[in-house]
């Protein structure tokens, strides 16, 4: 129960939370642009708040 202890302390915690976060990012990077068909679906999603805009558009011609 000693390492328990270890994590009671601020400084230690600091450290242990930045690599639990960056390895969190790093995993989350790895998803979204490791498959080239997932990334180019990802990609397509940003003009998603735009079709709305353009529907409208066309609308009114």
């Amino acid at each position: 129960m000693e390492w328990l202890m270890w994590f009671s302390k601020y400084e230690n915690t600091k450290p242990l939370a930045l690599i639990i976060f960056f390895v969190t990012f790093i995993g989350i990077v790895v998803y979204v642009y490791g498959s080239k068909k997932r990334s180019q679906r990802l990609e397509s999603y940003r003009h998603i708040p735009f079709l709305d805009e353009q529907d409208d558009t066309k609308d009114k011609q």
